[in-house]
């Protein structure tokens, strides 16, 4: 089992980075491959008085920015960390990539460099949505903006895998993000995917499901198109934020006669904050590659990255990618 870091990638590069990986290391005992500019990488680890021979260092001359074209980086920025991580991964199975960069390289790459697993026609981008259930993943959350039916029942395959073998809930059930809850509602699309899914056999799913339902953990699993789950996500992720942002303004405008009802509330906010906290997660899986890459926010911490890490640990200790392999063989062998 290797883990691969891209330690030039996400906004708090290599610093944050390297922290996160110094954590992985010493709380999983693992061996870590960070890939970047040699000399940043070895002056950070040497701030965090790293166990150096827990690490492996290669170096990585360029940096693919947000900016970059994501096609055009991969194939000209040949000597970048992403790029070189890529072409690790591709060498063996058992291997992932953990990179907080830019999101149009990593898919670009992971197709250009790494491959489709035979049978998946389109990869998607998960991520857990919190909620009061402890979680719904959601995909695809923008890997594709426009699909076909087999495309979301993919998802769905892809996504019942990932979240029993490396979120830990058994059986999971499976939802089709819709307007409304009977089968004949949304798109031609989404009518088309019903009747696949309600068809597709190892996978449990419960119908469709509105967008005010996620927040009740209505299912585990929920499945749409890429624009869709995009908008999605950042409404979600903005609205936490200006909720917490709320939350905590709120005891500054109580009166001080009410000492214990502020000490609720700030007790209440840490729980709530913990389970909204994007850095609990970690990353979001690349599923439908030939290996294994976990996309981390681009604004992640030492915890977010740290969490990135343990979450591809648990890709590869569980065989999501034969897992994924298998459920695909079987279904083509079905038609």
């Amino acid at each position: 089992m290797k883990i691969i870091v891209d330690g030039m990638g996400g906004d708090h590069a290599p610093r944050e980075i390297v922290r996160g990986s110094v954590k992985a290391v010493l709380d999983y005992n693992i061996d870590i491959t960070l890939i970047g500019d040699r000399k940043c990488l070895e002056a950070e680890l040497q701030k965090q008085n790293a166990p150096m021979d827990r690490f492996h260092l290669i170096s990585a001359s360029q940096v693919i920015t947000m900016e970059d074209s994501p096609v055009a980086a991969i194939r000209k920025k040949s000597d970048s960390s992403i790029v070189k991580g890529l072409e690790l991964v591709r060498e063996s199975p058992d291997r992932v990539l953990i990179s907080a960069g830019a999101t149009g390289a990593l898919l670009a790459g992971g197709m250009l460099k790494v491959g489709r697993i035979r049978g998946i026609d389109r990869p998607a981008l998960a991520s857990i949505l919190p909620n009061r259930k402890g979680g719904t993943l959601l995909l695809d959350m923008g890997a594709n903006t426009e699909c076909k039916p087999e495309n979301l029942a993919q998802f769905a395959a892809m996504g019942t895998i990932y979240m029993e073998r490396v979120l830990g809930r058994p059986h999971p059930t499976v939802g089709l993000l819709n307007v409304g809850t009977e089968r004949t509602k949304g798109s031609g699309l989404y009518r088309s995917a019903y009747q696949l899914l309600e068809k597709r056999k190892g996978i449990r799913f419960q119908g469709n499901v509105e967008a005010r339902e996620i927040p009740g953990g209505a299912v585990d699993v929920l499945v749409c198109d890429g624009f869709t789950g995009n908008v999605i996500l950042k409404y979600t992720e903005g609205l936490a934020f200006s909720f917490l942002e709320m939350m905590r303004e709120e005891p500054k405008q109580a009166p001080a006669s009410e000492p214990s009802g502020n000490s609720f509330l700030k007790s209440g906010l840490a729980g709530f904050r913990k389970r909204m906290d994007y850095t609990e997660v970690g990353g979001a899986p690349l599923l439908g590659i030939r290996g294994g890459i976990i996309k981390a926010h681009g604004s992640s911490n030492a915890t977010a990255i740290k969490n990135a890490i343990y979450q591809g640990i648990l890709y590869l200790k569980n065989g999501v990618l034969e897992r994924i392999q298998d459920a695909v063989s079987d279904q083509e062998g079905k038609r």
